[in-house]
């Protein structure tokens, strides 16, 4: 008989993973500014999210109430796809595989017959179904000077996924049993222990922590150059568990034989060009992880942290702030996911300081068709910012086909 149910499972395997793997995923950490304006920020972070998002932009003017000192304490953000709400489905299976072994064990066979049925049909509709849940966590801290610029960051972001693996031979039993090819009463009584279906648990992680050194430069022509580097320690994590439907335990998931990790140091490089009459303009470039990473899980999936690169461009003006970015690398997908490669636009428009209205749009170009999971499209985004008195509240929001998020943000600029 199945003790617990697979939804409390992978919740369990969420919240453990969250805490232990120090809340870090392959995925880009972003601030919620960012979130709201379709995750861009090379060419227009804010000194405190400039560690986050282009080490040069620590460096770079800004409006002359945030060039001074930048806190992010803390950043969040989270995202939610499931769109055949897989957890609800596992839950329905499971109290139909109770059914069909109470009606074996009190000898109704019509009953048992009919509850097998119904099981073949939801192990069908489950079969390769996938929920993803993002998590992510950021800090940062800033001292722009006229100098070097220092500031501190730390950011980190989860990524599992839930799968759902069903097998021809479990479909085939369930409905010889329906169909009285086999004994409803002896294929029933403990077919929980029979099935060879699958859940699949698969989590993959990354944190870092570092600072990030800037510099600005005055050109001849008036115009400015920022370069910035940003050397940090990275920690990656895999976590996979597999087991089948009648054997899942609440207290197994987090075995140490279901985890692999890897740390090392590694860095950031990035630069950014102000020009304009008023240097309106400004174009960002930024190479993260310039040392390429690896590590497989316990079954060899491997998952690379591979150097990105994204370039991005800029319009600022007393009351707004326009920018387009583009990811001139692709990464790879670990596991259940799409590929990505981002093209983004995103804006924001200020009142007078103390308050700013963002959104953004970003297309994924790698998406593929015929990707293992939930695909990631099209994004579009939109945040609210308060900001009275130097104090932050950052909201941002995300939606898609598949995928819905939020993020909220706490900080200070002066």
């Amino acid at each position: 008989m199945i003790d617990n149910r697979l939804s409390k499972l992978s919740i369990a395997i969420g919240l453990s993973i969250s805490t232990s793997a120090a809340l870090a995923s392959p995925q880009a950490f972003m601030s919620s500014r960012s979130f709201a304006m379709g995750g861009t920020g090379v060419a227009v972070a804010q000194p405190a999210a400039a560690g986050i998002a282009n080490p040069a932009m620590l460096a770079a003017d800004h409006h002359q109430w945030v060039d001074e000192f930048g806190l992010i304490l803390p950043s969040v953000n989270a995202r939610f796809a499931d769109e055949e709400e897989t957890i609800d489905q596992i839950d329905d299976i499971q109290d139909t595989i109770e059914l069909v072994e109470q009606s074996a064990n009190s000898a109704d066979v019509a009953g048992t017959q009919d509850a097998a049925g119904v099981l073949r049909n939801q192990l069908s509709d489950l079969n390769r179904d996938t929920m993803r849940g993002d998590v992510g966590l950021g800090v940062g801290v800033a001292i722009p000077t006229s100098s070097v610029s220092v500031g501190f960051f730390t950011s980190a972001s989860l990524r599992t996924t839930v799968r759902g693996n069903v097998t021809n031979d479990d479909l085939q039993r369930l409905e010889d049993i329906e169909n009285g090819t086999i004994d409803a009463l002896v294929g029933g009584l403990q077919i929980g222990d029979n099935l060879t279906s699958d859940g699949t648990v698969l989590a993959s992680a990354v944190a870092e922590v570092g600072i990030s050194l800037a510099k600005g430069f005055e050109l001849a022509n008036g115009q400015q150059l920022q370069v910035g580097v940003s050397p940090k320690y990275v920690q990656m994590r895999t976590f996979e568990y597999v087991q089948t439907v009648g054997d899942f335990e609440d207290d197994d998931f987090d075995d140490d034989e279901n985890e692999t990790k890897d740390s090392g140091f590694n860095f950031d490089l990035g630069a950014a060009y102000s020009f304009g009459e008023q240097n309106e303009w400004n174009a960002g470039a930024v190479v993260r992880n310039v040392i390429p990473m690896d590590l497989d899980s316990v079954s060899g999936r491997e998952m690379t942290l591979d150097p990105m690169v994204t370039a991005a461009i800029a319009h600022r003006g007393t009351f707004h702030v326009v920018t387009a970015e583009l990811d001139l690398t692709k990464r790879e997908a670990f596991g259940y996911e799409d590929d990505t490669q981002w093209l983004a636009v995103g804006a924001e428009f200020d009142a007078f300081r103390y308050a700013q209205l963002r959104a953004g749009i970003r297309q994924n170009l790698a998406s593929n068709d015929n990707n293992d999971s939930i695909e990631e499209k099209t994004q579009l985004t939109a945040g609210i910012g308060l900001s009275p008195f130097g104090a932050r509240l950052d909201i941002g929001m995300l939606f898609s086909d598949a995928e819905v998020g939020a993020a909220i943000e706490l900080g200070a600029a002066f």
